[in-house]
This record gives structure tokens, C-alpha cells and sequence, in this order.
């Protein structure tokens, strides 16, 4: 399944291209206390190509508990790994702003 969501994200990526990042990587990690997922995209320049400059973005969620009695709190928000005091919304708003904040998109 999430081999299946990662080809998806790269076939939207790929025909959303005016978004001008490219999906290095996306993997999601942990289990029973707490999850991961991180992604990591590569920004491009004012004329389309790829630069070498890279966004490194995570978001987690973490669960108290086991058994019946396991509580998670839900995904929290996406963050820039550079600046995470600032929160996203989606990877997409979090790539975009990490890129622009290189003089890249």
C-alpha cells in the first residue's frame, strides 16, 4: 500500500510539474507509540530545472497506550525540518515554502 501511495504522489508530481519540486523519497516510519512520515523533495530553478538543493519535511503522530486502550492524538501538522517551528497544512505548502526560501521553487 504504501509502495502503491508513493507512485501516486510521484504520477501527481509528475502532471502537476508547475509545482517545480520533485519527490526524492517518502517513507513512513514507527510503529505501535509513534509514527513518521518524512519526505523529501529536490527544488527546481526559475527555468525548470532541477537544482541540487534539497527540503527535507516530516510529520508525526503519537499514540499513548496499547491494546484497547491506545490513544492517538492524529497527524500532526507538516514542518520543514530546516525551520521547524513553521507548520503546514500539506507537504505540498511545506515543499513550496522551503524551495521559495532558497531563491528556488
Amino acid at each position: 500500500m504504501k509502495k502503491f501511495l508513493s507512485a501516486i504522489l510521484i504520477i501527481f508530481i509528475t502532471i502537476c510539474g508547475a509545482n517545480a519540486y520533485q519527490i526524492l523519497s517518502s517513507k513512513e516510519l514507527g510503529k505501535n507509540d509513534a509514527k513518521n512520515q518524512n519526505v523529501v523533495v529536490k527544488c527546481t530553478t526559475d527555468t525548470g530545472k532541477v537544482s541540487n538543493q534539497t527540503c527535507s519535511l516530516r510529520r508525526y503522530v503519537k499514540c499513548t497506550g496499547s491494546g484497547e486502550n491506545k490513544k492517538c492524538n492524529g497527524w500532526q501538522p507538516w514542518q520543514d525540518l530546516r525551520n521547524p517551528s513553521k507548520k503546514y497544512s500539506d507537504w505540498r505548502s511545506a515543499a513550496s515554502a522551503c524551495c521559495r526560501s532558497k531563491g528556488l521553487r
